[in-house]
């Protein structure tokens, strides 16, 4: 006997085709399905489902599995990490303001963009060189790098690190303490510790970054703030609830 996972009737928008895929979608919500389950928990016709699902699957809003099953696509994943993203930078700006102030650095918030990381959000100090929110740099030098690369799988490190300017061992370091330093780079004359901000399921979903002169952090700046930068990046991502 087929099994409906629709617990409670869903809202209808009144737009024929869009409740349709709706109730296709709210099918996978609950994991990957065939065809002929779709037809029996929606109970359309089997042409309108395979019509639907496919184009939904040329949108990237279905996918298939490694049996042939449809499933929620990657679209939709990526449109809840926009979302979590927008929260987590809304969230992070009274946090860069606050931890700036008490450590007169300049506090960023930096993302992973591919080959790149960006920054996202930023608190800066006068006397420094600011860093715009939109600024990217390669992944291959820099505290922040090292954060965003440090929990990543074997895989990506290992293709990460060709050419970069750190090595697995310092990966490992930064992955002990909590937290990574670099001196010079965007900034000749100054310094940067960078920790990780994580997700409820404790991915590394952004870097936090505190950059000041060398003359005021020293060349050993994570001994003075890592535990500012680990503090803070907690913060954010307590508030944003990412």
């Amino acid at each position: 006997m087929a099994h409906s996972t629709m617990t409670s009737p869903p809202q209808m928008s009144g737009v024929g085709v869009l409740d349709k895929a709706s109730l296709l979608l709210g099918v996978l919500e609950s994991g990957p399905a065939t065809l002929a389950r779709l037809v029996s928990d929606t109970g359309l016709k089997r042409p309108t489902v395979h019509r639907l699902v496919v184009a939904l699957e040329r949108l990237r809003l279905v996918a298939r599995d490694g049996q042939g099953r449809f499933a929620l696509g990657p679209r939709l994943g990526d449109m809840v990490v926009e979302a979590r993203q927008d929260r987590l930078k809304a969230q992070a700006g009274p946090v860069l303001a606050q931890v700036s102030a008490r450590t007169g650095t300049s506090a960023r918030l930096h993302r992973r963009r591919g080959r790149m990381r960006i920054c996202v959000a930023s608190s800066e100090v006068l006397g420094g060189e600011p860093m715009p929110v939109g600024t990217a740099f390669p992944m291959k030098s820099g505290a922040v790098a090292q954060v965003l690369l440090a929990w990543e799988e074997p895989e990506v490190l290992y293709e990460a690190l060709r050419g970069a300017r750190f090595s697995a061992a310092m990966l490992s370091g930064v992955r002990r303490r909590g937290w990574a330093q670099s001196v010079g780079g965007w900034e000749p004359d100054m310094a940067t510790v960078s920790a990780p901000v994580r997700s409820p399921e404790g991915r590394v979903i952004a870097a936090l970054s505190l950059s000041g002169p060398i003359s005021r952090v020293s060349r050993n700046p994570g001994h003075q703030l890592g535990c500012e930068a680990i503090d803070a990046a907690v913060r954010i991502a307590e508030l944003s609830g990412c």
